[in-house]
């Protein structure tokens, strides 16, 4: 009996072995053969880090959930995702070295795009010369889609499908709206999307009395905020990114410039925003391209809005704001135009993304001939009780437009 028992242990033991034998081999092809590679330069120090730092959770959450459901399909079998990540300190020639990096001696398949439209633009040029598809998450300005680029796809809708609802408001319920004064940051998005503002409030009968621009990493608004305060406006209009709104939304404060309507873009969807500003961010009008509001009935890894929602918050314990959400999906998209080519092929791929037709938790996803969304109708918010509230449009509407009272 001893005998026999010894002899089990040995036929266990041996099969134990064989078993950890195959776990590992699998492994390893998993990790080795059947992994896509995905590059990301991010600027995760320096001035714009909130704002890539928030980008890279989007995209970690998409990775995670991707991996955890048995990873992509390509052709039938399953590829695992590895996201590459390299940080370029908020500057822009660093973004464009990095790019080429990553697709050069990391040897990735496919690039999420560096953060903004400027940086965007800068390093597109990159991946269009070694036909690397890329998604860019954070790119809303027309500049960057009219390269007649083939490799570029962007998920968010161009600037003026923010301001011109955002404009409308502001005439329809400020009494008497005249005037409008605009700040912008001296940088590409922020400067776009102001000259596109200027252009919306005109439309609406709106005069601009002050139009002006600040350099990146200024930190006095004071002679500005004067001369906006002495032109008196209805509506006040500032771009940049959040540190900057943030402090021109204090310098306002300080300087008594209180316009009946306070609109910013883009600083206002975060919570940071409301966090430093506090009661000053009462009101703020702001417009972004994705709420967690909206109700969607995606149908790939996150399934509809909902459960996008609560994966987000269950993982970094608040809700996600459109930063977030926009890099997430540019997983999805990534991840349903290489299951559509079943393959990792670049060209195929492309081509998988160009023709792509789908709804997703973030919304419906085509995109125009020049690889820029074109399918979405962008919220339009306030924050009001501390929060963001959807004003527009009506079927996700939460709450009425107030006045600014600060």
């Amino acid at each position: 009996m001893r005998k026999r028992s010894k002899i089990s242990l040995v036929v266990l033991c041996f099969f134990v072995v064989f078993a950890a034998s195959v776990f590992l081999s699998v492994h390893e092809v998993w990790s080795a053969d059947k992994t896509i590679r995905i590059g990301a330069p991010l600027p995760l120090t320096g001035p714009l880090a909130p704002e890539g730092k928030k980008i890279q959770q989007g995209y970690n959450l998409w990775a995670e959930e991707v991996n955890k459901k048995g990873g992509i399909n390509v052709g039938g079998e399953p590829y695992k995702v590895e996201i590459i990540y390299h940080d370029y300190q908020s500057k822009t020639p660093r973004a464009v070295q990095l790019a080429e990096k990553l697709i050069t001696e990391d040897k990735v398949n496919f690039l999420f795009s560096p953060f903004g439209s400027g940086a965007t633009k800068a390093a597109s040029g990159v991946s269009e010369k070694y036909g690397i598809p890329t998604i860019a998450s954070t790119a809303s300005s027309v500049a960057v889609y009219d390269q007649g680029y083939k490799y570029l796809f962007g998920t968010f809708t161009p600037n003026q499908t923010l301001t011109d609802p955002m404009s409308k408001i502001v005439k329809e319920n400020v009494p008497n709206a005249k005037k409008v004064a605009i700040l912008a940051r001296n940088d590409l998005f922020p400067m776009a999307i102001a000259n596109v503002m200027k252009k919306s409030a005109e439309e609406q009968g709106l005069k601009v009395v002050y139009f002006g621009k600040y350099a990146i990493g200024s930190m006095d608004h004071a002679s500005a905020l004067t001369q906006i305060r002495a032109a008196n406006p209805d509506f006040f209009f500032a771009t940049g990114y959040v540190n900057d709104l943030i402090l021109i939304r204090k310098q306002m404060a300080d300087l008594g410039v209180k316009p009946p309507a306070v609109g910013m873009v883009a600083g206002p969807a975060y919570k940071e925003f409301v966090e430093a500003c506090g009661p000053l961010s009462e009101n703020v009008l702001s417009a972004s391209w994705w709420h967690p509001a909206v109700r969607y009935k995606g149908t790939s890894v996150f399934g509809p809005t909902q459960k996008y929602n609560q994966i987000f918050e269950k993982k970094y314990g608040h809700v996600p704001d459109y930063g977030h959400a926009s890099a997430s999906v540019a997983g999805v998209m990534l991840q349903l135009a290489i299951e559509k080519a079943g393959s990792i092929d670049p060209k195929k791929v492309r081509d998988s993304l160009a023709s792509l037709d789908a709804m997703t938790f973030y919304g419906p996803v085509r995109f125009g001939a020049n690889g820029q969304i074109n399918s979405l109708k962008p919220p339009v918010f306030q924050i009001q009780g501390g929060t963001q509230v959807v004003i527009y449009p009506p079927e996700i509407k939460e709450s009425e437009f107030k006045l600014s009272t600060k």
